[in-house]
């Protein structure tokens, strides 16, 4: 009875090396001087090439090797082939785990695959239409904080929902983060630093390196003022008096880690929307429109690992600055409308429209600048 099929010993045999100094002629001596056809034109080579519809004799000892064992064949016994073919017996304590997973594989491969006929799927305009208006119901109508479950969590359940909205006031705004290997700035980590979140990071280039200089104020009460006149002006609002604020280098610092694309990180601020208008309010004019309730998020263009950059007397780089002070200024019509025109994707329902047919007509210019409109740098 055979155990397995030849080809199973294919890749132990590749792997084997052979005993032996193989020759030119593998070991095998080749006397072709007798094939009188390879020397005499015109001679008889059937001896090397016989007619298939007129087979020379061969010998019963020699029928095993022209064989066809890609064929599925019955066991054999004694040297020769049973007939009936039976099936091999299952006996899985006996063969190795991947005779028996390469057996499951090929009967599994061996049943007639299943046609399923496709369902078909309308997408007319109006389906398409259809399709979106029964989104919003059940995301809407049908919605169920009770039916929302944490996916990790079974115990913690959902008490608010928020819409998901993109945030207008900032979205033409380009966001980086920076993550710094150990805390800027001179004091200790315990120690409150309000300086922090209004430093000023500056791209500097040497001849061989390019890196980042990092300004923060004077100190805390430049910082306070200064973020506190920021918060109670619109987005993109000017003072009627700007004033002037002071940053001071403090060092420089080189990137250790950039990845350009943030594709599952976000800005996300939660807004429980603008109180209801009153009678006062009536007849005001609002210089921006109201906030609805929801969850407003930007994306995030790119992240920066940070790490404090060795100091070096000896390296010269031109442009440095040690102070740069600050004044917010009136933003440029060309930096309006480059801001308008990255806010049109989302306040502009037609933007893909007339983005599509501004690309078909090659009306779109690319630039690889950045908006630096709203305020304005004098350094000393």
């Amino acid at each position: 009875m055979r155990y397995a099929r030849p080809e199973f010993l294919d890749t132990l045999a590749n792997e084997t090396p052979l005993p032996m100094i193989v020759d030119a002629e593998c070991g095998m001596p080749l006397d072709l001087s007798k094939f009188e056809c390879l020397w005499e034109e015109g001679g008889n080579d059937s001896e090397l090439n016989p007619d298939p519809t007129n087979l020379p004799f061969l010998d019963p000892k020699d029928a095993f090797l022209v064989g066809d064992f890609s064929a599925p064949s019955g066991p054999y016994t004694n040297g020769s082939s049973s007939s009936a073919a039976t099936p091999l017996a299952h006996v899985p304590w006996l063969r190795k785990t991947e005779y028996i997973s390469r057996e499951s594989s090929q009967r599994s491969g061996g049943h007639e695959p299943k046609h399923i006929q496709a369902a078909t799927i309308d997408i007319s305009h109006a389906a398409q239409l259809r399709d979106i208006d029964a989104s919003f119901v059940q995301c809407n109508d049908k919605f169920s904080l009770e039916t929302i479950q944490h996916p990790n969590k079974p115990g913690v359940t959902a008490v608010e929902s928020y819409e998901i909205l993109p945030d207008a006031d900032i979205w033409s705004n380009q966001y980086d983060l920076f993550r710094f290997s150990e805390r800027p700035g001179e004091r200790a980590v315990d120690t409150e630093d309000p300086r922090l979140d209004c430093a000023i990071l500056r791209p500097m280039k040497t001849e061989h390196d390019s890196f980042l200089a990092y300004y923060l104020t004077q100190d805390d009460e430049s910082a306070l003022k200064f973020k506190e006149t920021r918060f109670a002006l619109s987005p993109y609002e000017v003072p009627e008096e700007p004033e002037e604020t002071v940053f001071q280098f403090v060092r420089d610092y080189e990137t250790v880690k950039v990845e350009q694309d943030v594709p599952n990180e976000f800005l996300l601020v939660l807004n429980d929307g603008d109180p209801p208008e009153t009678i006062d309010d009536v007849g005001m004019e609002r210089k921006t429109p109201r906030r609805l309730k929801g969850a407003y998020y930007k994306n995030i263009e790119r992240k920066m690992t940070l790490k404090k950059k060795r100091a070096n007397i000896y390296e010269q780089y031109e442009d440095k600055w040690e102070l740069i002070r600050v004044t917010h200024a009136e933003m440029s019509k060309e930096e309006e409308d480059e801001r308008e025109e990255a806010l049109a994707e989302v306040a502009d329902p037609m933007f893909l429209l007339a983005r599509g047919d501004a690309d078909a007509d090659g009306d779109i210019e690319v630039d690889d600048g950045t908006v630096a409109g709203g305020l304005d740098f004098a350094t000393t």
